[in-house]
């Protein structure tokens, strides 16, 4: 079996596995929401990509301009393929008991990753432009040859991505690498005064025009693929026969017991388990240090730039930080412990006590984006009474919506399941909970924005959010009344899906 014949076998093999998944079925409405998403994204990128054409081709006389723009977009292509791609180590681990050469592997899994849809999808950016340009005078030839350049920087970041997420996923402590990386790109236009960042970008500018070219610029990224390239293959092959021998490192570390966590009782031991399982859980930690990023990413483009400077932006941004945390690990609340259901069934009002617990925790966690939040405010780009507002909405209201997923929830979720998972969203209500405590309060503050004005608005949202947060143990016991009148039905369906 040749090169090609093993990656078509390997590209089935991968299709077949998704749809042999027990969760295959039950993730269809998670499919169709992402049809959903992709369509509307790919309409306000073309939308995107038509408008900065046209400045390029008239106002800017400048068919360059994309370039100025490609390294933010690759940021945020970087950090969004953490939530949507896999490393081929992962999809090379079943294949290795199996006579296939692994080193083929994973190069038949490489190149997979840089045929993927995904990296397509910025096209719809840039076929546009460069259509627009093209009408607007440059050659055939060069319009071409920006359009591949363009997209052999997407490749070149698929790359970069797979290297820094298989670093990631052997140590945390490799996320230096591209927050040292972005830092030295994006902090100089945050902290430098205009007038220290324009004559550099200006000098930068000239001496691309002067003495470079789109030819040479493409040799240059060409040349970073391969070396890209060169370091994940190795890296990815080095790990698997780390795999092959067993040979793994034993780390003995300190574990905490948390010993002020004991005053509190059976809540502070399931306070110990949620931020046991936090610091232990690679899927859990790296959903925290990913809100940790975004959030601190966006706390300081907002306070220090123009940019999301409209009501409606700011408004969405800073309720986003508090509701973060909740929305990506609440809508799956229960489903971790559905390893060990039986458990907690064993003494009454167990199950009551671990939600409550949950519930504490995730409560303490907000202090994270009330500290990110304070920098915008101090900077005047939002109100303390706004912070307030948004903090206290998602303890009351968000919360309690969350919470109701404990009901419905009955698929057990791996102890250490990944991130990359393309199974996300067991059943339809996570995904209606999830849109509806995402942009329900943001919908209802624009509302009463309208009708009474900011201040009374973000106050009357302060005094619902206070209420229902004052009235957890009301809600928290009718989410565990209606839990356990569908135990027996939970209970099959976390012993199926185990």
């Amino acid at each position: 079996m040749n090169k090609l014949q093993l990656f078509f076998l390997l590209r089935k093999n991968t299709k077949l596995s998704e749809k042999r998944n027990p969760m295959f079925e039950a993730n269809q409405y998670g499919k169709y929401f992402g049809y959903l998403m992709v369509g509307v994204l790919v309409i306000e990128f073309i939308a995107l990509g038509t408008f900065f054409g046209w400045i390029a081709a008239t106002d800017a006389d400048d068919a360059n301009l994309i370039f100025y723009i490609v390294p933010f977009l690759l940021i945020f292509d970087f950090f969004f393929r953490f939530m949507t791609q896999q490393t081929p180590l992962m999809l090379v681990k079943p294949y290795l008991l199996t006579p296939i050469s692994k080193y083929a592997a994973i190069d038949c899994f490489l190149i997979q990753q840089m045929l993927d849809a995904g990296n397509l999808v910025w096209m719809t950016i840039f076929l546009p432009y460069t259509f627009i340009v093209w009408c607007g005078g440059i050659t055939f030839w060069a319009a071409l040859g920006m359009l591949f350049l363009l997209h052999l920087m997407v490749v070149v970041n698929s790359q970069w991505y797979l290297l820094v997420r298989t670093l990631v996923n052997q140590s945390i402590w490799w996320w230096a690498l591209p927050a040292a990386f972005y830092g030295v790109l994006v902090l100089p236009f945050l902290l430098l005064p205009d007038g220290m960042l324009d004559p550099v970008l200006d000098f930068i500018g000239d001496m691309f025009k002067k003495h470079g070219s789109l030819w040479w610029v493409f040799l240059g990224t060409a040349a970073m693929f391969f070396v890209l390239f060169a370091i994940t293959r190795r890296l990815q092959m080095r790990l698997i026969y780390d795999e092959i021998s067993k040979n793994e490192k034993t780390n003995l570390k300190h574990v905490s017991e948390f010993s002020a966590l004991n005053r509190f009782g059976q809540i502070g031991e399931y306070l110990k388990l949620e931020i046991k399982s936090t610091m232990r859980n690679k899927a859990i930690r790296s959903r925290f240090i990913q809100g940790i990023c975004f959030i601190t990413f966006f706390s300081l483009m907002i306070a220090f730039t123009n940019i999301y400077n409209s009501e409606f932006e700011r408004n969405f941004w800073c309720f986003y930080a508090f509701v973060f945390f909740g929305s990506v690990n609440l809508t799956k609340v229960m489903c971790p412990e559905g390893n060990y259901i039986d458990l907690l069934m064993v003494h009454e009002e167990n199950i009551l006590t671990l939600l409550r617990a949950k519930y504490y925790y995730y409560c303490a966690v907000l202090l994270l984006p009330l500290l990110f939040t304070l920098v915008p405010v101090f900077t005047g780009k939002f109100s303390f009474l706004m912070v307030l507002t948004y903090l206290f909405t998602t303890t009351g209201p968000v919360y309690c919506g969350l919470f109701q997923m404990a009901i419905y929830n009955k698929t057990t979720l791996p102890l250490n399941d990944k991130i990359t998972g393309k199974n996300q969203m067991e059943n339809k209500w996570q995904i209606i909970v999830s849109m509806v405590t995402m942009f329900g309060p943001i919908i209802t503050t624009k509302i009463l924005h309208v009708l009474f004005g900011a201040d009374v608005a973000y106050t009357i949202l302060l005094i619902i959010g206070l209420s229902m947060t004052l009235a957890e143990p009301v809600w928290m016991r009718s989410i565990y009344r209606r839990m356990m009148k569908r135990r027996y039905d939970n209970l099959d369906g976390f012993h199926s899906t185990r």
